[in-house]
């Protein structure tokens, strides 16, 4: 019996679409929610994939989630809006936000929508490159329920991991796309590490006493995350900075909650994010962008590499490729998480899609 499934993309969005709506999701934001993982999978960010669904489920088991929440627009001026999330998962009212922010960037030329209400949204990118997939620049970043990015200098966490994405799109090529978390690596990549019975790498989370950690169990526990560098003379104090930008606009700008400030007896996380799209004949002719875009990537990839086996790759190349490949060969699911699923989906009356691969 193989260690490792491979499930046609097809089969694991029906998967997470039942399981969601076995959960009380609406149908059409059960399909945004399925879909939106389903394209972390695909993507390669398998922290942010079909992984989700144990946390997903502690999420609902908490009672600090709507199932089925109400998803308005709040506020409206010009090329700006903000949207209530209700209360649920964050993956519906982000890809509404994206969508009302490229309709914004069409009259305006550029769109700005901020969420609040809200809670965790999956893989930035995703959103990011819904816009280029109009033909827009796309920007998107989230605040997180709970703080795990310790201040340089500090001992205690203040903020998530925090991501930020932004996808352009090309002519040939395709596209631009950065998606990263503005701590040394994301939570996702701890319960990885952890399921897959790894120590972690020295520079990735810190031990109560300030030192670091690499016992991925006790630093999911902990949750004391390096900022992106590390330490203060590698540039930890950039991914501070970062984090703390995002917090800006996700948080204070939306109006959602600070998560190192949330009461303990707050009913809900309250999660922002904020999403940006631009359009890019708001500043250049039609195509004009997009070729030199296309000049752009094709001028990091002729870059002579330091170490000929190992060529160098242009922002989202890694993503486009794990793309091609699980589309065609199979999503990877360590059979571990296949079993957390199917008893997730078994306990909630949902079907299971998986029993038949091998």
């Amino acid at each position: 019996m193989s260690a490792v499934l491979k499930v046609p993309a097809k089969i694991l969005k029906s998967q997470l679409h039942a399981i969601f709506e076995a959960w009380g999701m609406s149908a059409d934001q059960a399909d945004m929610t399925a879909e939106t993982l389903t394209r972390a999978d695909l993507l390669g960010i398998d922290s942010h994939g079909i992984t989700l669904i144990p946390f997903y489920a502690d999420l609902i088991a908490s009672g600090r989630l709507t199932p089925r929440p109400e998803i308005r627009i709040a506020r409206s001026f010009g090329a700006t809006a903000v949207i209530d999330g209700g209360g649920g998962f964050g993956e519906a009212p982000a890809v509404r936000a994206m969508e009302l922010a490229i309709e914004k960037a069409q009259s305006f030329g550029i769109g700005a929508v901020g969420v609040r209400n809200s809670n965790h949204y999956g893989a930035a990118g995703v959103y990011a490159l819904q816009a280029a997939a109009k033909g827009f620049i796309g920007l998107s970043m989230t605040a997180v329920y709970a703080p795990s990015i310790v201040p340089t200098f500090g001992r205690e966490p203040r903020m998530g991991t925090n991501p930020i994405a932004l996808a352009a799109p090309a002519r040939r090529n395709r596209p631009f796309l950065l998606d990263m978390a503005t701590s040394t690596i994301a939570i996702g990549k701890l319960k990885l590490a952890f399921r897959e019975g790894r120590t972690l790498p020295e520079g990735w989370a810190l031990d109560r006493e300030g030192r670091p950690q690499h016992d991925p169990e006790q630093a999911l526990a902990d949750r004391l995350m390096t900022p992106l560098g590390g330490s203060r003379e590698m540039g930890g104090h950039k991914g501070y900075g970062l984090a703390a930008m995002v917090e800006v606009l996700c948080t204070m700008l939306s109006g959602a909650t600070y998560a190192a400030l949330r009461p303990a007896e707050a009913s809900a996380y309250d999660v922002g994010h904020f999403q940006l799209a631009i359009h890019p004949e708001a500043f250049r002719e039609k195509g004009e962008f997009e070729e030199d875009l296309d000049a752009f990537l094709d001028c990091l990839r002729a870059t002579r590499p330091a170490d000929v086996a190992q060529p160098v790759l242009a922002p989202g190349d890694p993503e486009h490729l794990a793309c091609e490949k699980r589309s065609r060969e199979g999503i990877p699911v360590p059979r571990s998480l296949a079993d957390q699923v199917e008893a997730i989906a078994r306990k909630s009356g949902a079907q299971y899609f998986f029993g038949d691969i091998d």
